[in-house]
C-alpha cells in the first residue's frame, strides 16, 4: 500500500490533466505538491493562486519552484507561491531526493556548499546532481537558489536590514548574484519588494533588528491545542516556556543562538524569532516547521485512517493531528535518553527562556560513562535530518533499544510510517477501542503510510482523558536500557 500511494504521489506534477483540476477548483490542499508555470506570461503560481485560470494548452508544471525557475519562470507577486506549506512528499519519501530537500531546506549548501551536502548523504556530486535533476527537475544549486531567494525575501520584506547586508545573510556570494536572482525570480528589484512590502506593513506588524514576525502556513485542519499539551508536558525549564496560546524555546543554530515564539492562529502559526545572525534564517524557519509537523497532509492522513472503522471516531474527533518533530537530532536524542538535562549555557532572556539544551559534550563531561551520549559527543553517532531512516535506526540500535530507536527516528526525520506498537500509552488506548496490543504490528498495515498518526490516534484513546493530555504526558522515552558502560560502535 506504502508503495502505490508514494508512486501516486510522486507521479501528481506529471499528471497534466489532475493538476489542472487541481488548478481549476483553486485547491490550497495541494499549495507546494506542485508548482504551476503560465507560457504565455512566463509565470508560476501555486494551485490556488486566485488569478483567471490559464488556459490548459498555456500551463505546465513542476514539482518545485527550483525547477520552473530554471526553465525561464518567476515567481507570481500575486500568490506568492514560495510561501507555501512544503510538499508532504518530503516526509512520505525516504529517498536520497527527499533527505537532500530536508538538508537543503535547513541550509546545508549555504554552509558546507554541494560537497558537504553530497557528503552528509554519502554520494559523490555527480550522483546526487543527476538525482536531484531527475526527480525534481533542478540540480542542488538550483534548489538552493530557490531557498537563498525565499530568504532574500523575507529578510527584505520583514527587516529594516540594508540591502547589502540582506545579500549576505540570505547566503548569496555577491551583491551582483543577489540583485540577478531577485529580479529572475520576483520579477522586480529588492529595492521595489522593500517598498511595496512597507506599503503592507500596517498589516503584518512591525519589526527591527533582529527581530522578526513569520506567518507560517500550514494544511488545515491543524490540532494546535494538542501540540501545546505535548510540549508542555515535556518541557525543559530554562530552554522551553508553554502557555494555553503559545511555545517559546531557544535555538541552537550554525551562526549563532535564536529564540522563538509559535502562536497557532486559525490560518497560520505567528512565529516571532530573535536571531544573533540572520544567515541563520531559512534554517530556523525550517527546524520550526518540523517540530509542529507543518508540512503534513492532513486530508491524506483522514483518507487512510478514517477508513477504519474503529479508528475512525477518533479521527474525526481530532482533526488535524500532529506528530510533534524536533528542531535538533541530537538534543532529541538526548533528551530521550537523560532523565534530567544538566543546565546548558545562558542566552539573553526572552518569553521566560534562558538557556540553550546543552550540547552532547557537555552533557558527556556531566553524565560520564554512558555510551550512546560518548558516541554522539565523540561523532560515532550523527543524527540529522539527512539520514536514511533504516540506516539511522541501525546505527541506534548499537546503543539503545528499538523502542527509543524508533522514537528518535519518527521525530527527528518526520517519519510518517512508524508504530510505536511497546508504547505503554499506544498499548492502553489501542484496547480502549477494542485493538489487541499484541495485534498492533499486523493491524498496522492497513494504516500505512500513517502509523505514526495512528499512533497519536491511540493515544488520545486512552480512558479517562477527555482533552487526553494525560496521554500526551506518556510520549516521553525513559532513559535508555542500555547499560552505561556498553561500547557503541558504527
Amino acid at each position: 500500500m506504502l508503495g502505490s500511494m508514494v508512486t501516486d504521489t510522486l507521479a501528481l506534477w506529471r499528471d497534466a490533466e489532475r493538476c489542472y483540476r487541481v488548478v481549476t477548483a483553486r485547491d490550497p490542499r495541494f499549495d507546494g505538491q506542485f508548482i504551476m508555470a503560465v507560457r504565455t506570461t512566463g509565470i508560476y503560481c501555486r494551485p490556488s493562486c486566485p488569478a483567471s485560470t490559464p488556459k490548459a494548452q498555456n500551463v505546465r508544471f513542476f514539482p518545485t519552484s527550483a525547477a520552473a525557475q530554471a526553465n525561464g519562470f518567476r515567481a507570481c507577486r500575486r500568490c506568492l507561491p514560495d510561501a507555501v506549506p512544503g510538499s508532504p512528499d518530503w516526509n512520505v519519501r525516504a529517498d536520497l531526493a527527499a533527505r537532500a530537500m530536508r538538508l537543503i531546506s535547513d541550509g546545508t549548501v549555504e554552509r558546507d556548499g554541494v560537497p558537504g551536502l553530497a557528503r552528509r548523504l554519502g554520494y559523490s556530486e555527480r550522483q546526487l546532481g543527476r538525482v536531484l535533476t531527475a526527480e525534481l527537475g533542478a540540480g542542488p544549486l538550483a534548489l538552493a537558489r530557490a531557498h537563498r531567494a525565499h530568504s532574500a525575501r523575507l529578510l527584505i520584506e520583514l527587516s529594516e536590514l540594508p540591502l547589502t547586508d540582506v545579500a549576505f545573510a540570505a547566503g548569496f556570494s555577491s551583491v551582483r548574484q543577489f540583485n540577478e536572482t531577485i529580479r529572475e525570480v520576483f520579477a522586480t528589484t529588492p529595492s521595489q519588494l522593500r517598498a511595496f512590502a512597507a506599503s503592507r506593513r500596517g498589516r503584518q506588524g512591525d519589526v527591527s533588528g533582529t527581530r522578526l514576525s513569520l506567518r507560517l502556513p500550514f494544511r488545515p485542519p491543524f490540532d494546535a491545542d494538542g501540540l501545546l499539551r505535548f510540549f508542555a508536558a515535556n518541557a525543559v525549564p530554562g530552554v522551553e516556556e508553554v502557555t494555553p496560546e503559545s511555545y517559546a524555546r531557544t535555538l541552537r543554530l550554525a551562526h549563532g543562538t535564536g529564540v522563538v515564539r509559535l502562536t497557532p492562529a486559525p490560518d497560520h502559526v505567528r512565529c516571532e524569532l530573535v536571531l544573533t545572525d540572520l544567515r541563520d534564517l531559512g534554517s530556523a524557519v525550517s527546524r520550526v516547521r518540523r517540530l509542529l509537523d507543518l508540512d503534513a497532509d492532513p486530508a491524506a492522513v483522514t483518507r487512510v485512517l478514517g477508513a477504519d472503522p474503529v479508528l475512525a471516531p477518533v479521527v474525526a474527533a481530532v482533526p488535524g493531528i500532529r506528530v510533534p518533530g524536533a528542531v535538533d537530532g541530537e538534543e532529541l536524542l538526548l533528551r530521550t535518553l537523560l532523565s534530567e538535562v544538566p543546565p546548558g549555557a545562558e542566552v539573553p532572556g526572552e518569553w521566560g527562556v534562558t538557556r540553550l539544551f546543552p550540547t552532547a559534550a557537555e552533557v558527556a563531561a556531566a553524565v560520564p560513562g554512558h555510551a550512546a551520549i560518548a558516541a554522539l559527543a565523540e561523532g560515532r553517532l550523527d543524527v540529522h535530518v539527512g539520514r536514511d531512516a533504516a540506516a539511522l535506526r541501525a546505527e541506534l540500535l548499537t546503543c539503545v533499544d528499538p523502542s527509543t530507536a524508533d522514537y528518535v527516528v519518527m521525530r527527528v526525520l518526520g517519519a510518517p510510517d512508524v508504530l510505536l506498537a511497546d508504547d505503554p500509552a499506544v498499548r492502553r488506548g489501542a484496547e480502549a477501542l477494542g485493538i489487541s496490543p499484541d495485534s498492533l504490528p499486523e493491524r498496522a498495515r492497513a494504516w500505512t503510510p500513517w502509523c505514526s498518526y495512528a499512533g497519536m490516534y491511540l493515544r488520545r484513546a486512552q480512558p479517562g482523558s477527555p482533552g487526553h493530555s494525560t496521554a500526551w504526558a506518556t510520549m516521553t522515552r525513559s532513559p535508555s536500557n542500555v547499560a552505561a558502560g556498553e561500547p557503541c560502535s558504527r
